[in-house]
């Protein structure tokens, strides 16, 4: 949101201005003389000056710098005021008594311009994709992820627009924001709007503004989410919801550069960056007339199509720790780990939620789980929804051979797979918790009930006999029952 400092001695006129510029969605300070505005300028950063000709003191002139731009107002609209304004360095000159349509269009010129100016001398840092998908919120370190990345860092810096493609869940807010975070547009707003979440009827409304009495209950004028991005970025995710008639709006203000409230015959110019999405095939509802095909065109100069989770190897894990780390902080929950179980259960699973889906689980998890080592049936992942692991989460070079011949695949499967369980194929250095709960059942359940073995290892019994079930340790019969 721009910042904007008015100088003007006449409290009338400052207090009218600044509502009106509050209004529009900027941030506005005051000051009534060249030495007020001067400590209002050491205490914080400003986009804009507006300021009088003519203060008690010093000249308004006296703020002109090359760091901050000056609006010059002056009730003495002669020629020779105005150039030597100019001449002394400010950007533009404007003429009282205004109205204000004529001062919210200076401002917003001056704004985008001097924006402009600022992107055009200042050399864009080298960012590695690494570090932009730290700054953007994004991890990924797989091949696919990379490519993003790259993409990412190529298109940021030009002003064109983008059409975000992948399933729900797959971060594409996030790419927008990284889109915005890393482009000239950086320091002024990011709007984001969800056109699948606001009905029909009040979706012009909120996308254009509507002056007073447009319709019943507009009971006074409003600025639009479009208006409000004038200078920074719209992001409209699922776009693909858009209604018809709000898409022919769209499309002009992508191809004019200008909206019209509802309600108003005036049009205003705007200056934005228009970044889309959506999960759904946009040919497909060209094609059956629910989209405009201009404004596809119009959309897609850039395509950017994300990758589902399961595409993402073991980013998945990744993915995961962060998650799990970020959750229980927010919980205020002991820092917890997943078992070797957990991971392979996490390789495993589609994830048609995708990363969404994955979050979801890991809160479960965190919230449900007895002590902090998260197994396999923490995450609750639904049955019959599993794919082989992309790759194994550990190969243990220590696994003793296996005896005799395989009739099959599946049952090689299932003997290595008992083999990596049995912490006897492990070295001592190489037991996880998991291990030593399955060689400390085995040592003591001729020893010791199974409500002794479940108080020795600070579980549940309902626990100890869901992990044996798991990990593939029956009971063993007592002799009186031989």
């Amino acid at each position: 949101m721009s910042q904007i400092l008015i100088v003007e001695d006449e409290g009338i006129i400052r207090s009218a201005l600044r509502r009106l510029l509050e209004r529009n969605g900027f941030q506005v300070a005051e000051a009534g003389t060249v030495s007020e505005a001067r400590q209002q300028l050491a205490k914080e950063h400003f986009d804009l000056i507006i300021s009088d000709l003519r203060l008690p003191g010093e000249s308004g002139t006296e703020l002109i710098s090359q760091d901050i731009p000056v609006l010059i107002m002056t009730s003495y609209a002669s020629l020779r005021s105005a150039v030597d304004a100019m001449k002394l360095g400010a950007v533009d000159y404007i003429a009282k008594p205004f109205d204000h349509d004529e001062m919210l269009s200076a401002v917003n010129h001056i704004l985008s311009q001097h924006r402009r100016q600022q992107a055009e001398t200042t050399e864009p840092e080298e960012i590695s994709p690494a570090s932009q998908a730290q700054f953007a919120g994004m991890i990924g370190e797989s091949d696919v992820m990379q490519a993003v990345f790259r993409q990412i860092s190529k298109i940021a810096p030009y002003d064109t627009r983008v059409l975000i493609l992948g399933e729900s869940g797959t971060g594409k807010e996030l790419v927008a924001r990284a889109l915005h975070a890393l482009s000239p547009r950086k320091d002024a707003p990011l709007i984001s709007v969800n056109c699948a979440a606001i009905p029909e009827t009040l979706i012009e409304s909120e996308l254009f503004g509507h002056e007073k009495g447009a319709f019943t209950g507009a009971n006074a004028s409003r600025n639009g989410l479009v208006e409000a991005a004038d200078g920074g970025s719209l992001f409209l995710d699922e776009i693909g919801e858009l209604p018809l008639e709000a898409q022919a709006r769209l499309l002009r203000v992508l191809q004019e550069g200008e909206i019209r409230r509802l309600g108003s015959v005036e049009s205003r110019r705007v200056d934005i960056r228009l970044i889309a999405a959506t999960h759904r095939d946009i040919k497909t509802l060209v094609d059956q007339g629910k989209f405009r095909l201009d404004l596809y065109y119009r959309l897609n100069v850039v395509e950017l199509e994300l990758p589902c989770l399961t595409e993402r190897g073991e980013d998945i894990l990744l993915i995961a720790d962060e998650l799990l780390k970020k959750t229980c902080q927010r919980l205020n929950k002991p820092h917890a780990r997943f078992s070797r179980s957990a991971r392979n259960a996490l390789l495993a699973y589609s994830w048609p939620g995708n990363v969404r889906e994955l979050e979801n689980r890991v809160e479960r998890a965190v919230i449900l789980a007895d002590d902090t080592l998260l197994h396999a049936e923490d995450l609750e992942l639904p049955h019959g929804s599993h794919t082989p692991p992309k790759v194994s989460f550990i190969q243990s070079a220590t696994t003793a051979p296996t005896q005799g011949n395989r009739s099959s695949e599946s049952s090689a499967s299932a003997t290595t797979d008992k083999e990596e369980a049995d912490p006897a194929h492990l070295p001592v250095d190489d037991l996880s918790l998991e291990d030593y709960f399955v060689r400390f059942v085995r040592e003591n359940q001729d020893l010791l009930s199974e409500t002794e073995l479940s108080r020795k290892l600070g579980i549940s019994r309902k626990c100890l006999w869901e992990r044996r079930q798991r990990l593939g340790i029956p009971r063993r019969k007592s002799i009186s029952s031989r």
